[in-house]
C-alpha cells in the first residue's frame, strides 16, 4: 500500500479589532459561527468521500477567534508538518477584513497557502465594478480570495490547493447551489465548548426575496429562497445531540419565509416529543409571521425559547426609504404579544440614521416602544453603508464619503454623515437609546410582563443586563459581546504599537476591576428588582397597555400608529391616522 499522505487544513474564524486595536476575545463568546461549521462540515463531507484519494488523509481543525487566542506559530508548525495545507479564513465580514488581512501576511510570510471567503469578498464583487483595495491587497500577498457557496465545489477546490493550482480568485456568485441534500454544517463538541450555553448553528435556507437596501444578504446569498429538507435538519439535531449539544441558533435571514417551515417544524415537534429529544433554538423571522396559521405556536411547541424580529424601525418613511415594504407597524404589537404568549423571549434591531431621523423624533419613537410594544430585549445599530449592500453600491458610485476603515462597518460605529443630524448628534442618540430603553424602571417593567406571562424571568435579567453592560462597560455591541473579555498584548492591530507590558498589564487589570465592577453593582440592582417581581402575588395579573388585546377601538388611539399623521384602513377596516397614503399604499404592495 502507498505510504499515508497528509494534507492540513486549519479554519479559522477571524474577530475584528476594538477601538485601541486589540483583537476582540472572550472566554465564552455569546454567537456560534455558522459559516465556520458550514465549511467544517463540507469538508468533513470531502474527506469522508475520500476527495483527494484513498492515500491522502485530511486533517481538519477550526478555529473560533471570538473565543480562542491564536498559535499562529503553532498553526504555521502543524501546516508545514503535512505534505501540504493551507489555512481557510472563513466568513469574514467587512470588519474582519483587517484582522484577516493581518493574519494572512504572517501566514504568507511563512509561505502558507491562504484562502479568504466570506460576506466582504462575496459582496463587494456582486456590486463594486472594482476589486477593492484590501481584497487586492490580500492578493498582492498570494491569498486566494473566494467568493460564492462551496456546496458542491468543495471537492474542486482541495483538489486545486493539494496539488498547488489554485488560483487567486474563484468568483462563483452567478451561480447558487440547491440546499436540499448539500453537506450538513458541523463543529465537533470541543470547538463548541468556548461558547456560551454551548450553542451550535445551522441554516435551513438562504436567500431573501425583499429588497432591503442595508442588507447584504440579497445580493450575497440571492433573492431566490432556497431550502434543506425536514430530513436534513433532522439529521443536524440528530448528529448535534449525540456529542451532547442541544441548543441552536437557526441564521435564516427569516425563517417565517422558508417554504419548509411547517414541515420542519413538524419534524422538530416530532423529535421532541415522540422521540424524546431535549433542545432549544433560537430564530429570526419578520413581523408579519404571526399571520401564518399556526407557526408561533408550532415554533414554541418545537423548541424555540428566543426568537430575534427584524423590527428595524417605527416609522414609515423610514421603512420605505430603505424598500424595507414588508413591514407593517400596526402589525408590530400583535405579533410580539403572540409570541409573549407561548412564552418566548423577543428580540429586535433597531437602526437609527434613516435620512429623515432626528434626535427627537428617535426620543418620540423610543418612547412609543416602551409603551406600546411588549418587546423584553432590543438592539440598536447605525445605518451602515455595508459592503455588499445596496446603499453601499450607490454611495460609492456618487463618491459619497464613507469611513475607509473598514474594521469600524460593525453596525455600532458610525462610518457615514448624516443628512440631518451632524455626527456628535447622531452618535450621541445612539448612546442615548441605549440608556433611554435600559432604565431601571423599564428593565423591572420587561420583567413584569415576563413575568404575567410565564417567561423564565432570571434568563430575561441576566440578558438585560448583559445587552446593557456590553455596551457601556465592554464598549462593544452585544452582537460581538461574551463573557470575560480577553486581551492579547501581542495580538494587535498591524501599524499599532506593542505596549510595554509594565503598562499593559497593571491597566488590563485595573480594566478588569472595573468592568467586572461594574456588572457587579448592575446585576446586584437588577437582583433586588427580580425579587421583587417574582414575589408579587399578583404578577401573574400584571397587565399594561403593551399586554392589552388590541381591537378596533383601541389600535386607533395608539401613539405608535399616530406615527402615521393622516387616515388609512387599518386590519379591521376602520380608518386610522396618517400623513402620508401613497407611502402606506406601497407598504401594503
Amino acid at each position: 500500500m502507498a505510504a499515508q499522505k497528509k494534507f492540513a487544513i486549519v479554519l479559522i474564524k477571524p474577530s475584528h479589532y476594538d477601538d485601541d486595536g486589540y483583537v476582540i476575545q472572550w472566554w465564552k463568546n455569546a454567537i456560534p459561527s455558522n459559516s465556520l461549521a458550514s465549511v467544517y462540515g463540507l469538508i468533513r463531507d470531502a474527506a469522508e468521500k475520500n476527495a483527494l484519494g484513498p492515500d491522502v488523509e485530511i486533517d481538519l481543525v477550526a478555529h473560533d477567534e471570538t473565543n480562542t487566542v491564536l498559535d499562529v506559530e503553532k498553526i504555521i508548525r502543524r501546516v508545514k508538518a503535512a505534505d501540504r495545507g493551507f489555512v481557510g479564513l472563513v466568513g469574514v465580514q467587512s470588519n474582519q477584513f483587517p484582522r484577516a488581512l493581518d493574519l494572512t501576511q504572517q501566514f504568507r510570510a511563512a509561505e502558507v497557502p491562504v484562502v479568504i471567503g466570506g460576506f466582504h469578498a462575496a459582496g463587494c464583487l456582486a456590486m463594486l465594478p472594482e476589486i477593492p483595495r484590501e481584497i487586492a491587497e490580500a492578493q498582492e500577498l498570494g491569498a486566494t480570495i473566494y467568493a460564492g457557496e462551496t456546496e458542491g465545489r468543495m471537492a474542486e477546490l482541495l483538489q486545486d490547493l493539494w496539488n498547488g493550482d489554485q488560483k487567486p480568485l474563484y468568483n462563483v456568485m452567478h451561480d447558487m447551489p440547491g440546499m436540499d441534500g448539500a453537506s450538513l454544517p458541523y463543529l465537533p463538541s470541543e470547538n463548541l465548548q468556548d461558547t456560551a450555553g454551548h450553542y451550535t448553528s445551522f441554516d435551513s435556507g438562504r436567500g431573501c426575496p425583499y429588497q432591503c437596501s442595508f442588507c447584504t444578504i440579497i445580493n450575497v446569498q440571492g433573492r431566490k429562497s432556497r431550502f434543506r429538507s425536514p430530513d436534513d435538519i433532522e439529521a443536524i439535531i440528530r448528529q448535534n445531540h449525540t456529542q451532547g449539544i442541544k441548543r441552536f441558533f437557526i441564521t435564516d435571514d427569516n425563517f417565517a419565509r422558508n417554504k419548509n417551515w411547517k414541515a420542519i417544524l413538524e419534524r422538530l415537534i416530532y423529535l421532541r416529543e415522540e422521540v424524546g429529544l431535549r433542545f432549544k433554538f433560537i430564530i429570526q423571522v419578520d413581523t408579519l409571521c404571526h399571520r401564518l396559521d399556526g407557526f408561533i405556536e408550532m415554533a414554541a411547541r418545537a423548541g424555540c425559547n428566543r426568537v430575534f424580529i427584524g423590527l428595524e424601525n417605527i416609522d414609515p418613511d423610514a421603512l420605505m426609504a430603505a424598500k424595507k415594504r414588508q413591514n407593517k407597524i400596526w402589525e408590530y404589537r400583535k405579533m410580539l404579544q403572540a409570541w409573549k404568549e407561548v412564552g418566548v423571549v423577543t428580540y429586535a434591531g433597531y437602526i437609527l440614521g434613516f435620512p429623515d431621523d432626528t434626535p427627537e423624533k428617535i426620543h418620540r419613537n423610543i418612547e412609543i416602544i416602551k409603551k406600546e410594544l411588549p418587546l423584553d430585549l432590543i438592539e440598536f445599530f447605525f445605518l451602515t453603508p455595508l459592503p455588499g449592500s445596496e446603499d453601499h453600491q450607490k454611495m460609492a458610485a456618487k463618491g459619497v464619503w464613507m469611513d475607509p476603515d473598514i474594521n469600524k462597518y460593525d453596525l455600532n460605529h458610525r462610518v457615514s454623515h448624516h443628512p440631518v443630524m451632524s455626527d456628535a448628534e447622531w452618535e450621541k442618540v445612539y448612546l442615548d437609546c441605549w440608556r433611554q430603553f435600559y432604565t431601571p424602571e423599564h428593565m423591572e417593567t420587561v420583567l413584569r410582563r415576563g413575568a404575567a406571562r410565564g417567561l423564565k424571568t432570571h434568563q430575561l435579567m441576566l440578558g438585560l443586563g448583559a445587552f446593557y453592560g456590553s455596551i457601556f462597560y465592554e464598549k462593544v455591541h452585544p452582537l460581538e459581546a461574551g463573557f470575560l473579555r480577553r486581551k492579547a498584548r501581542k495580538q494587535r492591530r498591524s501599524g499599532m504599537k506593542i505596549e510595554n507590558p509594565l503598562i499593559f498589564y497593571p491597566r488590563r487589570l485595573l480594566e478588569v476591576i472595573v468592568t467586572m465592577s461594574s456588572f457587579g453593582a448592575l446585576y446586584l440592582k437588577l437582583s433586588r428588582i427580580h425579587r421583587r417581581v417574582v414575589k408579587d402575588p399578583n404578577r401573574l395579573s400584571y397587565s399594561d397597555l403593551s399586554l392589552e388585546p388590541v381591537t378596533e377601538e383601541n389600535e386607533n388611539e395608539l401613539d405608535l400608529m399616530k406615527t402615521f399623521g393622516e387616515a388609512i384602513p387599518n386590519t379591521y377596516g376602520a380608518p386610522i391616522r396618517k400623513r402620508e397614503t401613497a407611502a402606506s399604499d406601497k407598504l401594503s404592495a
